[in-house]
């Protein structure tokens, strides 16, 4: 009988040391708040959603995430401060917001420095050099760098269609409040003007703008496209953010939550990417569905590259504004970029 005994226990201790560990009592309880600069049904919420219910699953309940909409915990800038203070854990923080803490991370806003394939963009943003040198940078102002996706191509809604830069003689191009977006669209012809997000669908309606640019499923959640007749594609920038956490509570983690949050972080980037895509082209089916007199343009190579030749002279306003590092940082971005296209092309 003993033997027996002996060879059920030795089972017992290897079937307990193979499967997860149980929840640690010290560590039930633990609540991750994370703000996003987007509201509900928006591409910022589906991400949070699904890091939420993955840090959830994941824990087995040990950790519950808390998600809090824009707006509600106040601005940008207060939910950085917050973020700061540690009352906030994770945030997302777009490049235009963040450009007046961090100003090298404009980078991203300018025009025609990424691939027109977004699928090379979107494996651009995980380069180790890339993501190395943005963490330093975020680092130096007291934010941990998590990740980087993007929530579509750009696009502009006008009333009437642009296809030149002549086009945008005399239009009223609302624009978020960032000089070198401002420089953009002002290199374009356009008059350029900045306007509160809220303010946009009012301005279009009684004809205080002309047009504005935006992300394919946020023109259809703000109804931007009620008020205007175009959708113009010139794929010359993506809408991009990044998830950011406070470092002190990164620190903290143990090494069991470190890796929860790493791999639930991992796991989005391919997972949002899709998301995206999905979201953007059912919104713009929805959009021509509501309102079939809508015309889509999408710009040729060559009424791009009339823009895109106007878009160099902003990247002088950038090196002015970011410096020897943003020069570098733009260097290493257009690098991963060059590096992907490789990754990606079809072998021979």
């Amino acid at each position: 009988m003993r033997p027996r005994l002996g060879a059920l226990l030795a089972v017992c201790l290897l079937w307990s040391a193979c499967t997860d560990p149980a929840p640690d009592p010290a560590r039930q309880g633990q609540v991750w708040r994370f703000a996003i600069e987007e509201t509900r049904g928006s591409v910022q919420d589906a991400y949070a959603q699904r890091f939420k219910e993955l840090v959830e699953e994941r824990s087995r309940g040990e950790v519950k995430v808390v998600v809090y909409p824009y707006g509600t915990l106040g601005t940008s800038d207060q939910v950085t401060e917050q973020l700061h203070m540690g009352t906030l854990q994770l945030a997302t923080a777009s490049p235009g917001h963040l450009g007046t803490l961090i100003p090298e991370v404009q980078a991203f806003l300018l025009h025609f420095v990424l691939s027109e394939d977004e699928r090379v963009n979107h494996e651009a943003l995980r380069d180790s050099e890339l993501v190395a040198f943005l963490e330093r940078l975020y680092k130096e102002k007291g934010l941990r760098y998590l990740a980087a996706f993007s929530e579509g191509w750009m696009v502009w809604t006008t009333r009437t269609p642009v296809r030149r830069p002549l086009d945008f003689d005399g239009v009223k191009m609302r624009v978020m409040t960032s000089p070198l977006l401002l420089a953009a669209y002002e290199a374009y012809g356009a008059d350029a003007t900045p306007l509160p997000y809220s303010e946009v669908y009012s301005g279009l309606q009684l004809r205080m703008i002309d047009g504005q640019v935006n992300p394919i499923f946020a023109i259809e959640e703000m109804s931007f496209y009620e008020v205007t007749d175009y959708l113009v594609f010139p794929n010359h920038a993506q809408f991009y953010t990044t998830v950011v956490t406070n470092p002190e509570f990164y620190s903290r983690l143990s090494a069991h939550e470190r890796e929860l949050l790493d791999t639930s972080v991992a796991t989005l980037h391919d997972e949002i990417f899709e998301v995206q895509r999905s979201y953007n082209r059912e919104r713009l089916d929805l959009m021509l569905e509501r309102k079939p007199e809508l015309e889509v343009i999408r710009l040729s190579d060559e009424e791009r590259s009339a823009f895109s030749a106007r878009a160099t002279e902003v990247r002088a306003a950038y090196l002015a504004l970011a410096g020897e590092r943003g020069a570098r940082l733009l260097e290493t971005l257009e690098a991963a970029v060059a590096r992907a296209r490789r990754n990606l092309a079809p072998s021979s």
